[in-house]
């Protein structure tokens, strides 16, 4: 998942609109629940939410940054993805043994069972305990460009991993990346199915086939 540009200039809703809105993803998720198990789950297809800003990484970016994740910790390694949901398909065909948490604002990804965790980044510690430190990688993705988000995102992000993580974000954020998590940018590009008129970046603490 990606972000946009969180100002004044975005449509607001009126409250009954939004209520309906609720009502109407509130449906959709119940109709994914009952057609769907832990098992079949990676077959459901998502549309992007632009409330949520939502904004799916194109089929190469997926492969990409899973076959880097992939390399990193092995098929019995753990990997936490948060607020990135579109990689999850792809990490669990890639290997269906490694233990991976879905960290995910939107209740549609329930359907991923108990690899699904709720989380909101104004929330970052509001998780349970036993997964302090406990993945071998972090792949984080905030759905905002602003120092809050980032900042929130990535307390999230030191307080689950072990040690490695790969960032997404827009380019602009990339001093403030540095200074939070010593990261250094990639020369591999994030893309997206739709394309974004923020320039993105992708970064790693750690050296790889994404330098």
């Amino acid at each position: 998942m990606s972000t946009s540009d969180d100002d004044s200039d975005v449509l607001q809703l009126s409250a009954e609109a939004q209520r309906a809105l609720k009502e109407f993803y509130e449906e959709q998720n119940e109709k994914l629940l009952s057609q769907c198990d832990d098992k079949d789950a990676t077959d459901v297809k998502f549309d992007e939410d632009w409330q949520l800003s939502q904004f799916w990484y194109d089929e190469k970016t997926c492969e990409r940054i899973v076959e880097c994740a992939f390399k990193k910790v092995g098929s019995n390694g753990s990997i936490a993805l948060i607020s990135c949901p579109t990689l999850y398909k792809t990490l669990k065909k890639k290997s269906p043994t490694m233990l991976i948490k879905l960290f995910e604002f939107d209740k549609r990804f329930s359907v991923y069972g108990s690899d699904y965790v709720f989380y909101d980044y104004n929330e970052p510690m509001k998780f349970d305990e036993e997964l302090l430190n406990s993945f071998d990688l972090v792949v984080v993705d905030p759905p905002f460009l602003s120092e809050e988000c980032l900042t929130k995102s990535l307390q999230t992000t030191k307080s689950l991993t072990k040690q490695h993580v790969i960032l997404c974000t827009g380019e602009i954020m990339e001093e403030l990346a540095t200074k939070l998590l010593n990261v250094h940018k990639c020369s591999f590009e994030p893309k997206h199915n739709n394309n974004l008129a923020n320039q993105f970046a992708c970064f790693t603490n750690f050296s790889s086939e994404l330098d």
